[in-house]
This record gives C-alpha cells, sequence and structure tokens, in this order.
C-alpha cells in the first residue's frame, strides 16, 4: 500500500496535471491563438511568427500586474508598431486573456 501511494504521488509531482488550464485560462487562450497567433507565440514554448511579435510569456509580470491592463485590453490596445491591429476585449475576455497571460509568464530564475 505504501508503494502504491507512493507511485500515486510521485506520478501526481511528475507530470502537467497540476498545471492544467482552468476554463477561463482556456478560453483566454483560445482567444489570444486566434487573435494574435498569426504574429505572437501565445504558449509556454515557441517561437513568435513574427520576428518582430514577443512571444507573450515574455510579457512580464509588470505589465501583466498593471490593473490597468485589462481595462486597456477593453479600451482598444494599439502599440507604436504599425503592423498591429487594434484590438477591443469585452471585459470577460480580457479577464480572460490576462488569467491566461499571468499562467504562461516565464519566471526570473535565481542566480
Amino acid at each position: 500500500m505504501k508503494k502504491t501511494c507512493l507511485a500515486f504521488l510521485m506520478v501526481c509531482f511528475c507530470s502537467d496535471t497540476g498545471h492544467a488550464l482552468d476554463r477561463e485560462q482556456q478560453r483566454g487562450k483560445a482567444l489570444l491563438g486566434r487573435l494574435c497567433g498569426s504574429c505572437h507565440a501565445v504558449d509556454r514554448t515557441g517561437s513568435s511568427p513574427h520576428a518582430g511579435a514577443p512571444p507573450f510569456r515574455r510579457l512580464g509580470e509588470n505589465k501583466l500586474y498593471d490593473n490597468d491592463f485589462a481595462a486597456r485590453l477593453q479600451d482598444g490596445l494599439s502599440t507604436i508598431h504599425p503592423d498591429m491591429p487594434t484590438f477591443r476585449f469585452d471585459r470577460p475576455d480580457a479577464e480572460a486573456a490576462v488569467n491566461y497571460l499571468k499562467f504562461i509568464q516565464e519566471h526570473k530564475r535565481a542566480k
């Protein structure tokens, strides 16, 4: 019995099931993939299709934890990049996008 419990715990700790997306994050990922995936990498891995578009996992916590970021998505996020369209999100979609983006961020590792 102890070996079975130990094996189960090892599977739980070593698998990605502890890092599964919740329903809102899944919606955010799908939304960002559809609207932004032709230029940006929207997953935890991979390169952006557009050379000048940063992977979303590297946006940085400062931007995502800024209380205004979700509001900017709702108002119409635009940048200085001429080839990036302006997107407007409704509140639930903006919250789902930010929730997903926070989930995939690469955290700086201690040196």
